[in-house]
């Protein structure tokens, strides 16, 4: 990526969305343009865990905005991200459905671990070189990060489904500061949190680090108090909290550095720091100018870089499920192979060909790990680790589709109904299925004697070729072919088998 590039990340997370616009500079981003828009879309999500119209609305609004300042971005320097809300939002669909289309961008839902490692790339990004042990925090609106690491390497990320706005709304959902009420929240955080003590000794690391909403709030309210700068104490928290308990209400209180965007949720917020504090022994506390959506820049660069950390996550957990990699080249070569023969990259830029082909490489890469579950239906055994599986580098969706993928490479095709619906996915998956049993017999297959391609203007239609030579030395492939013909007879799509004299078999 050359000096000079502009670079957007999007954060969606419970309490704001966030829109980071950087210029590449030798290595480095600087920040070109910040834009932050309380949405508190998390105050919308009910107890049956589903979206309120409002809180959608709320967040379509914002990102409509947000699409007018990346016009004229390409796709591939825009990375938009959601975390714990949406996570949790059954109807998040709905939500990304028109939310994608007002942005112009994809909009990927992360995992709570996934969150962690972009929390910490951002914020040791922007620290400097040290060989110090770093935990970081992040407090977010629903769950909260806890990151260890050294250097630019994490060792331990977790995330804790609690943060301010969902303690704000269980414990100060009257917009009342008490004493019981800190208690109480403090309380519940710790027994939620508890777990950290064993993932995080007070012996394991040497510096912590807050990163984005809650704590840049406290620190900002205890500078203004003439506390040290950039920094948060123990003392200074109980000097805090007794000031939110002295106001008696968020409509009373009356506290320099407080933004009143923060103030309905500074409470619940509030607790769960002091739990974290008493829990993992923390004295002191440095306000980090990192946070998620730096993680997110600098994430992108490193995939443009073809260091993809994805790429290193799918060989490492090949290796977890002791794939047979001679195998997995042979299937991931022959799929691509296949597949860059029926793209149509007249509707299909190169920068999205190459990432589609990367997919389908990590999909035939894990196609057997479901073997070492059970032989019988490895491929549902693959999906359902794919499907619950925390891969860092990876999306949701990203883990999903390539679980659908393996899912889908053998048996009937009607469980993929709404998948098939996506001709980019069909085509990957067709150019698996097809490539599964050209390798059937773990050897190099014979590809010059078959050709898969388009069906003439049919777009829906596609045909093998086979010489009739071709056939005759392997005569147990093109009978599997022509029963892989049978199978996407009854979907949407046509494959057909056919002689090279065009007899159709």
């Amino acid at each position: 990526m050359q000096n000079g590039q502009l670079l957007a990340a999007i954060d969606l997370g419970s309490n704001s969305f966030r829109l980071e616009i950087g210029v590449l500079e030798h290595g480095h981003i600087r920040r070109v343009e910040y834009l932050k828009e309380t949405v508190r879309q998390g105050n919308g999500l009910d107890a049956e865990r589903l979206l309120s119209q409002e809180a959608m609305q709320r967040g379509w609004d914002c990102l409509a905005r947000f699409s007018e300042r990346l016009s004229g971005f390409g796709n591939k320097f825009v990375r938009a991200v959601a975390t714990q809300t949406l996570r949790e939002a059954k109807n998040r669909d709905e939500f990304l459905s028109h939310a994608e289309k007002l942005l112009g961008f994809p909009i990927e839902v992360i995992s709570g671990r996934e969150e962690a490692r972009l929390i910490y790339s951002g914020v040791v990004n922007l620290l400097p070189q040290s060989e110090d042990r770093r935990l970081v925090i992040d407090i977010g609106g629903r769950s909260t990060e806890i990151i260890m690491g050294k250097g630019f390497k994490p060792h331990i990320m977790e995330s804790y489904r609690v943060g301010s706005v969902k303690w704000s709304m269980k414990y100060f959902a009257d917009g009342e500061f008490s004493t019981l009420a800190f208690d109480r929240a403090e309380v519940a955080a710790k027994a939620v949190l508890d777990e950290a003590l064993s993932l995080y000794p007070r012996n394991s690391w040497d510096v912590a680090y807050g990163s984005s909403g809650t704590i840049g709030a406290v620190t900002d309210v205890l500078q203004a108090a003439g506390w040290p700068e950039e920094t948060i104490s123990r003392e200074g928290l109980i000097w805090l909290k007794e000031k939110l308990i002295k106001s008696g209400s968020v409509e009373s209180l009356r506290l320099e550095g407080v933004k009143e965007d923060r103030k309905p949720v500074i409470g619940g917020g509030l607790s769960v720091l002091c739990a974290l504090f008493d829990l993992m022994q923390i004295d002191t506390m440095h306000a980090a100018q990192g946070a998620l959506r730096h993680g997110v820049l600098y994430d992108l660069l490193q995939r443009e870089e073809s260091t993809d950390l994805r790429s290193s996550m799918v060989t490492a957990l090949g290796n977890r499920f002791a794939v047979d990699t001679a195998q997995a080249a042979r299937v991931k070569q022959t799929a691509i192979t296949l597949f860059k023969g029926v793209l149509d990259k007249s509707t299909c830029e190169p920068d999205r060909a190459l990432r589609l082909e990367r997919k389908l490489g990590w999909a035939a890469h894990l196609l057997e790990i479901g073997t070492r579950i059970s032989h019988s239906d490895f491929h549902k055994h693959g999906a359902y680790i794919l499907d619950n599986a925390d891969l860092p580098g990876f999306s949701m969706l990203e883990l999903h589709r390539l679980s659908q993928l393996i899912l889908g490479h053998r048996g009937k095709l009607k469980k993929l109904e709404i998948e098939l619906k996506n001709p980019e996915f069909m085509i990957q998956l067709m150019s698996l299925r097809i490539a599964a049993i050209l390798c059937h017999a773990r050897r190099e297959p014979d590809l010059k004697g078959i050709q898969l391609k388009i069906s003439g203007d049919n777009k829906t239609g596609f045909v093998i070729h086979c010489k009739k030579s071709w056939i005759q030395q392997w005569p147990q492939s093109a009978h599997l072919l022509r029963e892989e013909c049978i199978a996407w007879q009854k979907t949407t799509w046509q494959l057909e088998f056919v002689e090279m004299n065009g007899k159709t078999i």
